[in-house]
């Protein structure tokens, strides 16, 4: 994550987070309950994501001591099902010297098979972490490398880190990925100022050789960071293999987000599928930034987790919230060949164990011109609803759904589509008047828009048609604001099939 960033958005909310600290105001009515959070303390860029042994590791940028950016080091979580975390003690912590502070920015963990390293003992296969060593002292970044024989609860690093050094200050975010073809690791890197991503290669992961280089292309407007190099078949096909490239830089507004390549990968050079001038972005909100896939997953998966970054408003005893885990899929378009994203499929195993009371389901409802409330006391109003929709446009001019809402207030978050602009868009309402507004561009799917929302306590992730677009931001709704329901202006649409999980008491 870029510090210049950090240092701006710290002395614009300084006062408010001075108040906040000075206050310490639980806010429980906005911790996720099927997103990862941390216990306590700062958090931003998921690290080292990988699947040992039935097992999702999350790593993460971390501040052990403060509810602010600072002291970064690698917190530590797991899971069986991505939806509910244990928290573990922090895995890699910052370095303190007398000459010099190290702090633990971002990277990736993988698992050293056949013990390329050496770093492996009693015969079992090491967890290797490939990271940023940042040193303010010296203003430089560098890639160093630990090695974990306890299952990735601790880490020693390596004595001859850096492994990667190029003397830069903005130098970072290794991802390193095994290409059995090749018999090689290829480690992807940014050097964000520049714009350009670097691909080194190693047999044994201590020595490495840069390859090439990939940049100038795509959306310039922003730094490049947290980058990731992942194969995927095109529409399932094994013969239709592309790669997909995804970094942290921006999206269709300049706003903070991320944008993608599709290519070709020889283990050496990545050529991409578009002209340089082409931009695709992973997520129109402003809110998603430094998704990286899970290493080791099985039956060839490639699935997410991003960090959904917490702008304006303060929350306590944590900060900042992971995505849901996301699939990534390449489909063929008439665009060509384009990202497409859904809920990770390991999610729909806990929502078919939810109780029948924590299921809804309508078919064929008509709605002209008006609201429809499906709140029910206590149920399905507890802003912890994954809400499955889809849309047949009739003569309404928009239509959607609107959530966290409070009538005698006026506020509510609107998520609808206007038809004649092709346009979706999350509006926040405080007030009765719109505080902000999202959007993105899409057309209707075989002449419907499905719309799955994940709406969990004060985030708002919107996948619209089957993943085609992903729109997501944050809201921070009153204690009160939690009815919700579908509605149409200006004329009729129908509804095909609603389908709603309360989620409220999973853990």
């Amino acid at each position: 994550m870029n510090k210049q960033l950090f240092t701006f958005w710290l002395i614009c909310l300084l006062p408010f987070t001075l108040l906040a600290q000075q206050q310490a105001v639980p806010t429980p009515q906005w911790r996720p309950v099927y997103h990862f959070t941390p216990a306590k303390n700062w958090t931003n860029d998921p690290n080292g994501l990988i699947y040992l042994d039935g097992v999702y590791h999350l790593y993460y940028q971390h501040n052990p001591y403060a509810n602010v950016w600072g002291h970064m080091s690698w917190g530590h979580a797991t899971s069986t099902d991505l939806l509910n975390w244990k928290h573990l003690p922090i895995a890699i912590p910052e370095i303190e010297t007398k000459d010099t502070t190290t702090w633990i920015f971002s990277g990736c963990a993988v698992l050293d098979k056949n013990n390329t390293s050496g770093f492996g003992s009693n015969g079992k296969a090491p967890l290797v972490a490939i990271y940023t060593a940042d040193q303010p002292k010296q203003q430089k970044e560098s890639q160093f490398v630990a090695f974990s024989n306890d299952g990735g609860l601790t880490f020693t690093n390596y004595a001859g880190n850096p492994v990667v050094d190029i003397h830069k200050k903005d130098f970072r975010d290794p991802s390193v990925i095994w290409m059995e073809e090749q018999q090689q690791w290829v480690m992807t890197v940014a050097v964000p100022q520049e714009h350009k991503l670097q691909f080194y290669s190693s047999k044994d992961l201590r020595k490495w050789d840069l390859l090439s280089e990939f940049g100038d292309q795509g959306d310039t407007r922003k730094i490049w960071e947290c980058p990731s190099l992942t194969p995927l078949y095109v529409d399932g096909d094994p013969s239709k293999k592309k790669w997909l490239i995804m970094i942290s830089s921006g999206n269709q507004d300049a706003a903070t987000g991320m944008q993608y390549f599709t290519g070709d990968f020889d283990g050496k050079t990545f050529k991409n599928d578009n002209p340089a001038e082409h931009q695709q972005f992973v997520d129109y909100g402003r809110t998603f930034y430094a998704a990286i896939p899970y290493n080791n997953l099985p039956d060839g998966k490639h699935t997410m987790l991003g960090w959904l970054m917490p702008f304006e408003t303060q929350t306590y005893p944590w900060r900042g919230q992971m995505s849901i885990a996301r699939d990534l899929l390449l489909k063929s378009t008439p665009e060509g060949v384009c990202l497409y994203q859904q809920p990770a499929s390991v999610l729909n195993a806990s929502l078919e164990k939810l109780p029948a009371s924590k299921k809804l389901v309508k078919q064929g409802v008509e709605i002209d011109s008006k609201e429809v409330s499906f709140s029910r006391g206590k149920q399905f109003n507890t802003n912890t609803n994954w809400i499955d929709v889809t849309f047949t446009p009739g003569t309404g001019e928009e239509f959607g759904l609107k959530i966290a809402q409070d009538g005698m207030l006026k506020e509510e978050t609107v998520i609808g589509y206007n038809k004649a602009r092709n346009e979706l868009y999350i509006a926040n309402v405080k007030g009765g008047k719109v505080a902000q507004t999202d959007k993105l561009s899409v057309k209707p799917s075989e002449g419907k828009i499905r719309l799955q929302v994940l709406f969990d306590k004060s985030s708002v992730e919107v996948f619209v048609n089957g993943g085609e677009r992903v729109l997501t931001t944050l809201v921070f709704p009153g204690e009160k604001a939690t009815g919700w329901g579908v509605f149409s202006k200006g004329g009729k649409v129908m509804v095909d099939t609603l389908k709603v999980w309360d989620l409220d008491n999973l853990r």
